[in-house]
């Protein structure tokens, strides 16, 4: 294959070569491989200002991250053979770190696929593309699929948001073989079923596995309150641990059903209750009905998705915990996650230290948790570090 060259400007080259595989359209010489004359999608030699070779990228010259280096070695291209490589590297880690094959198979730039996300339920597998580079090569990545494992099914979620910076359509696709309605999984040991052909993004978030595990240790004979709950992750393994009650809230009943067939699967159904509505609003009818809890967790979605959200999402975090704190029992536990990037460790103690304080008791942490073994983080990328959970006891302050 005879790819034509992507020159960046003097300095530029220092990113890439500490780690990093994104290129923005600033750090291109415009004048040397102008970015319109080049296809979305179409694969490059990325040179420095020298001429010396950085490896070989994908391009869409409409977008800000205009580059994603996929080899830095001119030899390999981004075909069928190099995604058959990489899927066994994925594959590799996996197998040592899980027992069932139920887990993140490839999570983008950290398994050398950027654009690239493939969740795995047993023999069917979701996949999701972001990148105009990556979709191009969508019959490689089935076939790469088969070549690999001889999946059941495979279906493309192709909805996320990325795509039309991309310039992609949206699309959701069984692109081989039959998917139920909802399909099964083993995560911590307990069994469960994820919507994937309509549930939020691939069906099920792999990523707080082992918040979840380290959860089920202080749940049992406990009153446990699950927030943003979706198809109760949390909620239906708290009752699998023995939790003597749990309730789920979330916007959506479809979830909140599901649910409910996951507390049912796992004998908790005379355990469970759903909630369906706003977290924040149902958090101040629970502390009208001066309910108590023993542990909640609060796993709410990214309110700060870009920089320009911080101020706005530090005050949705801030309010939530504050309303989950009202809630607890004198001596109980809050598990506080945040699935975004931009809010740091510092920020998120800072606003839980906040909350406790405000209410006159005493905050304890006791452990903090991360994203699973199954979403690695790319050390030269910090987008894909972005996971964190905070477990503390809140006591009174007497």
């Amino acid at each position: 294959m005879n790819l034509k060259p992507l020159i960046l400007n003097a300095g530029a080259e220092k990113r890439l070569r500490a780690g990093h595989l994104w290129i923005y359209s600033n750090e291109v010489d415009a004048k040397a491989s102008p970015l319109k004359g080049f296809e979305a999608g179409e694969q490059v030699v990325v040179q420095d200002a020298r001429g010396k070779s950085l490896g070989i990228a994908y391009i869409n010259p409409n977008t800000l991250i205009c580059g994603r280096l996929i080899s830095r070695d001119q030899k390999y291209h981004l075909d069928r053979s190099l995604l058959v490589h990489r899927l066994n590297i994925a594959l590799a880690l996996r197998e040592q770190q899980f027992d069932a094959p139920c887990y993140r198979l490839v999570f983008g730039e950290s398994d050398g696929l950027p654009g690239l996300v493939i969740d795995r339920y047993f023999d069917i597998f979701v996949v999701q593309i972001s990148t105009a580079g990556m979709e191009l090569h969508k019959d490689a990545i089935i076939d790469a699929l088969n070549k690999v494992f001889m999946p059941a099914a495979i279906v493309f979620r192709n909805d996320g948001k990325m795509r039309a910076l991309e310039g992609l359509d949206s699309y959701i696709e069984v692109a081989q073989g039959e998917v139920p309605e909802l399909a099964p999984l083993v995560e911590n040991g307990v069994n469960l079923l994820a919507p994937i052909l309509d549930g939020q993004k691939t069906g099920w978030f792999y990523d707080h596995r082992e918040n979840r595990a380290r959860m089920q240790q202080m749940v049992k004979g406990k009153r446990v309150l699950d927030l943003f709950s979706y198809v109760g992750g949390w909620g239906a393994q708290a009752l699998a641990a023995g939790a003597s009650e749990v309730i789920c809230v979330d916007a959506s009943q479809t979830a909140l059903d599901v649910a409910a067939e996951n507390a049912r699967i796992n004998g908790g159904e005379t355990r469970f209750r759903g909630l369906k509505g706003d977290a924040f609003d149902i958090c101040k009818e629970l502390t009208a009905e001066k309910e108590r809890f023993d542990l909640i967790i609060v796993d709410p979605p990214a309110f700060i998705q870009k920089r320009k959200d911080l101020r706005n999402g530090e005050r949705a975090y801030a309010r939530i915990n504050n309303l989950a704190m009202r809630l607890l029992e004198r001596d109980a536990v809050l598990i506080s996650g945040s699935c975004s990037m931009h809010l740091g460790w510092e920020q998120l103690i800072d606003l839980l230290r906040g909350n406790s304080r405000e209410l006159d008791r005493n905050a304890q942490i006791f452990a903090r948790g991360h994203q699973g073994a199954d979403h690695p983080v790319h050390p030269a990328i910090p987008e894909t570090d972005y996971l964190k959970a905070c477990f503390l006891r809140v006591l009174p302050s007497s």
